[in-house]
């Protein structure tokens, strides 16, 4: 069996493959490290997927990754501006993957695998924070997400930088006690809280490795009503409903029925208290749009983008998403 669509989720911290046929089967998937050109460059980026498309091709049984498909649909995180994507579309296609390849942000494979709905925001919370919406009438809505410098305030590694930073102010005298002093510290195996920050000051403890805390701050504002930690977890709460908000309005979905996805790492967990304040402050300001936080892989997402391409019909659609869940 020849694949149909060569499916692409790249994210921050992993990178999806799957190869899938006209009949919705995946006939291979790989996972790889992360491939966001924001980290790696536009030419790193793409030589990083074609090495994983190379080996999803081997497993599948194919000579080579060349020609393999009518369809090659890449989503990665990073390809957020259209130079950013003209780009990334240049460097991916020189590999020669499809005879179509299509490029765009991981956002929207997040959304197309959380609903079938033409109405609909996505908001994914992982890493980082970012968000999209579509419209019925073909209209979509899109955000920068270039990190604070394009107002964005959100995801595992924010949540990880604040804990440090509430931490040590705790630990100085500036600020409220918090559990996350000691957490921390036990969580790095480390001797104080000042040798953790001493570690990441000097590099021996990589920066990108707070977005670990991530859980722990869940945890300490849900389980422990920490107050510095729950305060972290209601500003995240609030960014994720203005940024579901916003895409609906700008759409004007306010006020008509809509679906707000949520996924990513920070939302799939599924924190009671985070969960809660999304829930509500979305219901006093967008009272009509329903909540749901998809479990899927954005890679199925991708391969139902390329299989939309290719004019799928909803059994093949139900194949796909039976298949790759298995």
């Amino acid at each position: 069996m020849r694949p149909a669509v060569v499916a692409v989720d790249g994210g921050n911290s992993k990178t999806d493959v799957a190869l899938v046929d006209a009949d919705g089967r995946a006939l291979s998937r790989v996972r790889g490290p992360g491939s966001s050109p924001h980290t790696l460059g536009v030419e790193r980026a793409a030589a990083l997927l074609d090495g994983l498309v190379a080996k999803a091709a081997a497993q599948a049984g194919l000579p080579s990754a060349r020609a393999i498909a009518a369809v090659a649909s890449v989503y990665l995180a990073g390809a957020d501006l259209p130079s950013e994507i003209r780009m990334l579309h240049e460097a991916i296609g020189a590999h020669g993957w499809a005879q179509e390849l299509v490029v765009d942000n991981d956002t929207l494979a997040l959304l197309r695998a959380g609903t079938d709905e033409p109405n609909a925001v996505a908001v994914v919370c992982g890493a980082g924070i970012n968000c999209l919406g579509v419209r019925a009438d073909g209209r979509q809505t899109r955000f920068p997400s270039l990190g604070h410098i394009s107002g964005d305030w959100g995801g595992g590694l924010q949540l990880g930088d604040e804990a440090l930073f509430a931490a040590a102010r705790a630990a100085d005298g500036r600020g409220a006690p918090t559990v996350l002093q000691r957490r921390i510290v036990e969580y790095f195996g480390a001797g104080s809280l000042d040798e953790v920050i001493q570690d990441v000051h000097f590099g021996r403890l990589p920066r990108s490795r707070l977005l670990e805390l991530a859980p722990l701050v869940l945890r300490a504002a849900s389980e422990e009503r920490d107050a510095p930690a729950t305060a972290i977890v209601m500003r995240q709460a609030e960014e994720v409903v203005l940024f579901a908000v916003t895409a609906l309005g700008r759409l004007q979905l306010l006020e008509e029925p809509a679906v707000v996805v949520l996924g990513g790492g920070v939302l799939t967990s599924r924190d009671p208290l985070l969960h809660e304040q999304i829930r509500t402050g979305l219901a006093q300001r967008a009272p009509l749009a329903t909540v749901t936080v998809t479990e899927s892989a954005p890679v199925l997402g991708a391969a139902l983008l390329g299989l939309d391409r290719l004019g799928t019909t909803h059994e093949v659609e139900q194949v796909l998403r039976r298949s790759l869940r298995e």
